[in-house]
């Protein structure tokens, strides 16, 4: 990308042999971990934040909220090594990482406060079985989509995934809670911007291995830096078991409802159409675009993740689309590395006190990263519009449409509020409704562009050359 320093012979020292493509390399094991480790940083708020706002809101004790947390972590581990390793036709094979997705906690929300606490998780964990069993049946015919996908469509809703993202890191920044005392005080702003520059310098100045841990490095170096000024959280990791082994239905054994189970079907729809924009937009970014086999392999692991996730105290799997914007700003392709991730996401479910040292990183200093990779993914979708071609006016008008469509929910959170909460599930996600929009107008513009290029009968029987819209 041009915001970063281009170099000379990029993998050519990587001893990766002639005719691999760098999404099926594997690196030396300690660059390896050291990638996998950053991917995990620059994911784990993310993946803690659902079962940490369900939690809260049962009224978990400490320890069950722990194995919470402990069960999405090592779930997510589980679903991000399918995704990226494979099985049979299981998985998209690309440097993909999944987790929980955000989506589901309004829905989960709701069944708490319909069910109370004592049944509450059973009956979520019933609902997100079958809504993984049904992602995973649909997967093949839900895959078909990528045919509707021009560059003029993959580039507005790889910008749109971007720019969509933006308020997380600046949430993370100012902090979630707006009547906080503390909120978007000067010191938490002052972190986050200082996080954000040094991402900056790092991956401008850095070269070699060091280039690729920039982020790790800058999260290091502003969490040493956050110390002192006392935005470092040292209760979870005080509190923190050393080892607990998830074992099925430890939290709770799957009841079947179905009004909660149709609204979590609905989320993981949702969550099929934003991974469908994301592998294509990581299959752009690692330059092995995903095709409709690819992609209904990767909403096949989406299913089996989420199902599998049920099974072991999680939630509703999805893409993350943090760690696309760190491959676009790393270039470290390997699907190897994501795996790795995965695996280090297992350990850190597995030995909680692990996790909890991960933990320490304030949000702040994540938030400034994060500003980072979102800007990323955006540039990656700018610069695949400018393959479409923007002066065909009909081109700009879906570009400014979909953006206009998908960036109200962002700007207006509460734009949607006395819709039905079932059309919320879509109307909300500013992905969902850009990536609809992008595909609505395509098909209409491509079917005014067919008919106004139809030969127009002249007089005497002649056809007159259409003219150009």
């Amino acid at each position: 990308m041009a915001l970063f320093k281009a170099r000379r012979n990029r993998g050519t020292r990587s001893g990766r042999p002639d005719g691999v493509h760098p999404v099926d390399e594997v690196l030396p094991p300690t660059r390896m971990l050291a990638f996998g480790v950053q991917h995990v940083a620059a994911m784990y708020a993310g993946v803690v934040a659902p079962p940490l706002i369900v939690g809260e809101a049962m009224g978990l004790p400490p320890v069950q909220l722990t194995l919470l947390i402990g069960a999405s972590l090592f779930t997510a581990g589980l679903a991000t090594v399918l995704q990226s390793l494979g099985v049979w036709k299981i998985g998209a094979r690309l440097p993909f990482v999944n987790g929980v997705t955000f989506g589901s906690v309004a829905p989960i929300l709701a069944i708490v406060a319909q069910q109370g606490q004592h049944n509450a998780l059973s009956v979520v964990y019933g609902s997100v079985l079958i809504a993984g069993v049904l992602a995973f049946v649909a997967a093949p015919y839900f895959s078909r989509l990528v045919r509707f996908f021009p560059p003029v469509v993959n580039g507005t809703v790889i910008t749109l995934i971007g720019l969509s993202l933006m308020p997380v890191g600046i949430r993370w920044v100012a902090g979630p809670n707006p009547e906080a005392p503390d909120h978007a005080a000067p010191e938490k702003i002052a972190i986050g911007a200082l996080t954000f520059v040094l991402v900056l310098l790092f991956n401008r100045f850095l070269t070699g291995f060091w280039n690729r841990v920039a982020l790790l490095i800058g999260l290091v170096v502003g969490t040493l830096v956050a110390w002192p000024v006392g935005l470092i959280d040292t209760t979870t990791f005080e509190s923190a078991p050393v080892f607990n082994l998830p074992t099925p239905f430890e939290l709770g054994a799957p009841v079947f409802d179905l009004t909660a189970t149709l609204s979590l079907c609905i989320v993981m729809l949702v969550a099929m159409m934003e991974s469908t924009a994301d592998m294509i937009a990581l299959g752009e970014i690692v330059d092995r675009p995903a095709d409709e086999k690819t992609i209904a392999a990767g909403l096949r692991a989406d299913g089996a993740g989420s199902a599998l996730s049920a099974v072991f105290g999680g939630f509703t799997c999805s893409a993350f689309a943090q760690n696309i914007g760190l491959v676009a700003l790393t270039r470290v392709r390997s699907r190897h590395v994501v795996a790795t991730a995965g695996g280090v996401l297992v350990l850190l479910g597995l030995f909680p006190v692990v996790g909890a040292v991960v933990s320490l990183v304030p949000q702040p200093v994540l938030g400034g990263a994060a500003l980072v990779l979102f800007g990323s993914v955006a540039t990656s979708g700018i610069r695949t519009l400018g393959r479409a071609d923007l002066g065909d006016p009909f081109h700009s008008l879906i570009v400014a449409g979909a953006l206009g469509i998908g960036m109200i929910p962002v700007v207006a959170p509460h734009f949607y509020e006395h819709f039905p909460a079932a059309l919320r599930t879509v109307l909300d996600s500013g992905i969902s409704t850009g990536c609809i929009a992008a595909l609505l107008l395509n098909l209409l513009f491509t079917a005014m562009r067919g008919q106004r290029s139809e030969p127009t009968p002249a007089v005497g029987g002649d056809t007159v050359a259409p003219t150009n819209p």
